[in-house]
Parts: C-alpha cells; sequence; structure tokens
C-alpha cells in the first residue's frame, strides 16, 4: 500500500507539471487571448461583424481572400500556416480541388508525424522516467503509458479547446475514437481470435468507463466546466488509478496465499514466463553477430554521430516488403529531424542509448526547438529589453552545457545524469505533438470550412481514425500473434485517460488563464447522437459479455462492427439534415 501511494504523489507531481508547462504556453505572449466567448481583442484594424466562417463558400470568388482575411471567426489560434487564407488568396478558384488535395496529403502526413513522434520518442522517454521513478508496471500503464498511447488524442484535445470554435472537435474525436474502439477494434478482435476475456478487470474498466462517459455527457447538458468540474474529471481519473492498484495488490495477494497451500512441482507454480524463457532461448539466434567485425575496433567520435543521426537500418531494408520501405521514405526526414532534437534514453540497454556527440548535440538544438515551438515560435523572437532575442540567450547557454558536458564525459561510458535526457526527451517530444496536433485541428477546420462541416462530424471521423489508426494495427496484430486478452484489455484501459484527461486538463487550463468557466457549445442532435451510441456501446458490452460467460466469439465482434455501421450512417444523415429535431 504505501508503494502505491508512493506512485499516486508521482502521479499527481507529474500532472502538475504538465498543467504548469502548458499554462506557460498558452499564457500571455504575444499571441495569447483564447477567448471563451465571442468577443474578439483589437488587433489594429477595422473589426468587421463576426460572421460564420462558413459563407464563404457561398460568396463571390473574388471576395472570398477579402472575407476570411477581415472576418475574426476565419482566424486561427495558434499554428504556422494560415491554411483559409491559402485555399482563398493563393489558389486561384479553379484551382480548388487541388488545394484541397494537397491539404489532403499534408493531413496524412501529419498523422504519420504524430505516430512516429509516439512511437519512437514519446513512449520510450515516458518508459524511462517510469523506470527512474520506480514506478510499478501498473501504476505507469494507467498513468505514463497511457498517456504516451494517447499522446495525439490528449494534445489534440487541448488545442481544440482552446477556441470555442473548436471545441467540437474535441468531444467529436474522443467520443469518435471511443466509439472506434469500443466497436471496431474490440469486435476485430473477437472475430480475429475468439477468446475469454478476463471478467474482473472488464467489468472494472468498462464501468469506470461508463461513469466518465456519464460525467461528460453531464457537462454537455449543463453547456459549462466550472473549476470543481474539471478537478473532478481529473481526480475520477486518479481514483481509477487507485482502484487499479488496490484491485492488482488484492489479486498479488490471493495469489500469494494459494501458492502457500498448492503442492510443490505442481504445474501451478511452473509460471508461463519460464516455458516462455525456455523457447525463446531455443529458437532465437542473434544475426547480429554476422555483421560484427572480427577485429575490435573503437569508433571515433564522428562515426557516432553519423550512426546515430541515420535513420535506415540497412539490414532491415533488404528483408523488408515494398510497402514497408515506401512508407520508411516518408519517415526518413521526420525521423532525421526526431533523431537531431529528441534525446531518447532506453534503460533496456547496457549503455542507455548514450550518444556522446548527439547527446551533446541535442542540448544545444533541443532548448532551442522548444522556444520555437511555444505558442507556435513568439516566445523565442521575443527580445530582451527589446535588444536580445530569446532564442539567441537559449542558443549561447545550450551551446555552453553542452561543450562543458562534450568534455566531461567519453563516448564509452553514460555520465550520471543520463537518466536526465529522459525528461528532455519527454519535453521535446511533446511539443512536437503538440505542433503537429495543432496543424491537424487547423486544417480540419478549414476542409470543414470549405465542406461546410461541423467540426463535430470532423472529430468523429478524420481525427478519430487518425489518431486511432495506430491502436488499431496495434491491437490486430496482438490478437493475430495469440495475445487477445491483452489487445482487449488495451482499448478500454486507455480511452478511460483520453476522455478524462483531455476534457479535465483541457478545460482547466482554459480556467486557469483567467476564465471563470468553459462554456461548451455542441453542434446541435450530432453530439447527443455520439455521446448515446458510445453509451449505448458499453451497455451492450457490459450487458451481452456476462451473459455469454465472457467468452467472446465472431458473432459478438459482427455485432459490434454492425453498430459502428449504424452509428456512421445516423451520424452523416443527421450531418447533413436528414435526421433532425422538430421545431415547436
Amino acid at each position: 500500500m504505501a508503494r502505491g501511494l508512493l506512485d499516486l504523489y508521482w502521479v499527481l507531481c507529474w500532472l502538475c507539471v504538465l498543467l504548469m508547462v502548458e499554462t506557460v504556453s498558452g499564457a500571455g505572449g504575444p499571441s495569447a487571448g483564447t477567448r471563451i466567448s465571442s468577443q474578439f481583442p483589437a488587433s489594429g484594424v477595422n473589426q468587421s461583424p463576426v460572421v460564420d466562417c462558413r459563407e464563404v463558400c457561398g460568396l463571390n470568388a473574388s471576395n472570398r481572400c477579402d472575407f476570411v482575411r477581415s472576418n475574426p471567426d476565419c482566424r486561427s489560434e495558434g499554428g504556422y500556416l494560415d491554411y483559409l487564407e491559402g485555399i482563398f488568396c493563393h489558389f486561384p478558384p479553379d484551382l480548388l480541388p487541388l488545394a484541397i488535395t494537397l491539404y489532403a496529403f499534408w493531413l496524412l502526413y501529419l498523422f504519420l508525424i504524430l505516430g512516429v513522434t509516439a512511437a519512437k520518442f514519446f513512449c520510450p522517454n515516458l518508459s524511462a522516467i517510469s523506470t527512474t521513478l520506480k514506478l510499478s508496471h501498473n501504476v505507469a500503464g494507467v498513468t505514463f503509458l497511457a498517456f504516451g498511447n494517447g499522446a495525439p488524442d490528449i494534445f489534440s484535445a487541448l488545442v481544440a479547446f482552446s477556441d470555442p470554435r473548436t471545441a467540437g472537435l474535441a468531444f467529436g474525436a474522443l467520443f469518435g475514437a471511443g466509439v472506434l474502439v469500443t466497436t471496431v477494434v474490440a469486435g476485430g478482435i473477437a472475430i480475429l481470435h475468439p477468446f475469454t476475456v478476463a471478467s474482473r478487470p472488464f467489468l472494472r474498466d468498462i464501468i469506470f468507463y461508463m461513469g466518465a462517459v456519464f460525467l461528460i455527457f453531464t457537462a454537455l447538458y449543463r453547456g459549462r466546466v466550472t473549476l470543481a468540474w474539471a478537478l473532478g474529471y481529473l481526480g475520477f481519473y486518479v481514483f481509477y488509478v487507485v482502484t487499479v492498484v488496490l484491485c492488482t495488490w488484492i489479486y498479488q495477494w490471493q495469489q500469494r496465499r494459494s501458492l502457500v497451500y498448492s503442492m510443490p512441482g505442481t504445474p501451478e507454480i511452473l509460471s508461463g514466463s519460464e516455458e516462455d524463457q525456455v523457447s525463446s532461448n531455443t529458437n532465437s539466434y542473434d544475426y547480429g553477430e554476422e555483421y560484427r567485425p572480427l577485429l575490435f575496433y573503437q569508433e571515433t567520435t564522428a562515426q557516432i554521430l553519423l550512426q546515430a543521426l541515420n535513420p535506415l537500418d540497412y539490414r532491415k531494408w533488404r528483408t523488408k516488403s515494398v510497402y514497408w520501405r515506401v512508407l520508411k521514405v516518408f519517415k526518413l526526414p521526420v525521423e532525421f529531424l526526431l533523431l537531431l532534437t529528441v534525446p531518447v534514453v532506453d534503460p533496456d540497454k547496457e549503455d542507455g542509448n548514450w550518444k556522446r556527440p548527439l547527446n551533446c548535440l541535442h542540448l544545444a538544438i533541443s532548448p532551442l526547438f522548444l522556444v520555437l515551438t511555444l505558442q507556435s515560435g513568439a516566445y523565442g523572437v521575443y527580445e530582451i529589453g527589446g535588444l536580445f532575442p530569446v532564442w539567441a540567450v537559449v542558443v549561447i547557454a545550450g551551446t555552453a552545457l553542452a561543450a562543458v558536458t562534450f568534455f566531461a564525459t567519453s563516448n564509452s561510458e553514460p555520465p550520471r545524469l543520463h537518466w536526465l535526457f529522459a525528461f528532455l526527451g519527454f519535453l521535446t517530444s511533446a511539443l512536437w505533438i503538440n505542433a503537429a496536433a495543432t496543424e491537424v485541428v487547423n486544417i480540419l477546420r478549414s476542409l470543414g470550412v470549405v465542406f461546410r462541416l461541423s467540426n463535430t462530424v470532423l472529430g468523429l471521423t478524420l481525427l478519430a481514425w487518425g489518431n486511432s489508426i495506430g491502436d488499431v494495427f496495434s491491437d490486430f496484430t496482438l490478437a493475430r500473434q495469440g495475445y487477445p486478452r491483452m489487445a482487449f484489455s488495451a482499448c478500454f484501459g486507455g480511452i478511460i485517460f483520453n476522455i478524462l484527461v483531455g476534457v479535465g486538463l483541457g478545460c482547466l487550463l482554459q480556467i486557469s488563464r483567467g476564465h471563470v468557466e468553459v462554456e461548451l457549445e455542441p453542434d446541435g442532435l450530432l453530439v447527443w447522437v455520439l455521446a448515446g451510441t458510445l453509451g449505448l456501446s458499453l451497455v451492450c458490452s457490459l450487458v451481452s459479455v456476462p451473459l455469454q460467460c465472457f467468452q467472446l466469439n465472431r458473432v459478438y465482434g459482427c455485432c459490434l462492427l454492425l453498430l459502428y455501421l449504424t452509428f456512421l450512417l445516423v451520424a452523416l444523415l443527421t450531418e447533413f439534415g436528414v435526421i433532425h429535431l422538430k421545431t415547436v
């Protein structure tokens, strides 16, 4: 119990750190001014009446550019590119399909950036941090690793909640991802590999998820989120973490008691891990031995740097399929920039992934990247006293620290404080994800303006699909490899974190910037259809799975897929006005 309370203490500390980082990046500053009402700050130009930006497509082609530039509703709160101005001011009307096609490819590439950053840089650093803090596997799984797996969803929600015009994207993405995971992913796992689900963890997770959906549903019904409610969402997740810890402790205690009364040498004593270890030792072969030189030689600093910055493994390249090679070509530029800016600490390696020249380079480049991405670079170009820019101060300080580290360390042995690079990598990769998520939200809003779609339907389709595609493939792969129970458990554990922390932390950050409460303006009937479908899928699983004695078969999976297709049909019919509420 003491260990669990200590783990909970570290989790709360890290939530506070994340809150402070986001508050610093959003409060004050040259481009601050997040609004909850429809009031817009004066910008030194003549303010036009606030008109819905979707009306731009109904204007003449010659007036669209002026409308986008003068209408406050068409302005983006963050990001590096103005997508609406690009469509209506830099592309002729005849080339509008070309602009939309280019935006669609850029959106896919942004999703690729999110996936690569989260999988290869964000999650490993979070794992290293949890190892450094000596967190138990269960607490790390429902906190740091859940945050790593749901990083695209969380950051997309935080960015969307920063502007009331895009808040529908957050609800659409969080609810849409929930419906997708609890129907398509769970159903696909049951179809690929029928299995018997663990009863107690399943009931625990689904009951907590139903409680989370009910809390969000209540917030939508009230139309606002106060400080107490935002803290309540985060507190409810902390309560879920404590419950997981207690359930794990009780289960282990029961296992120890059962082992005391069991006879030595019985099959109950033999753990499956020992059998797996024997089989893995007999079937494994280190093919890397063939590529190692016969004579030992010491790599130079330049060779270590070039090898560390090379994102391509030539041995894998020769053995992989054409599809993998094509995808790798698109990943190479992103992986190179990530290797250049984000340090990665791997506790499983003997040297902890210590690369002396590259890690010293990180000390100069990563802080510069941090200041150039906070508030889309507004803090980086800010001049201290009107003379010296912040980025120059960061470059000087980072270069000095890198020089001291380079001459005080060696290539062969990592320094004592190497674990601090995990925290630097965590912050840098988080800002990478935040920057990509900001562009995703802005480009989806621009597509919604062009096609006159609500933010909610964009969130529950494109944003939810894009952020969840990695989870879909990973869970299906686990099911094919014979681990359906593990994949099914991941379906519910991660989305509880996403919905509670996404909404709770997003609203809390807005309240911390001086707002009394966050006003919620759901896009009509569609949000209620979305929330109702998610609740219905959970209720169906809660009732049907125990009735099947927790045995999930292909019929159950097909029913879940049919439910998702029906939901998509109803959502699209509601979006286009075929299904609507009668006005009295």
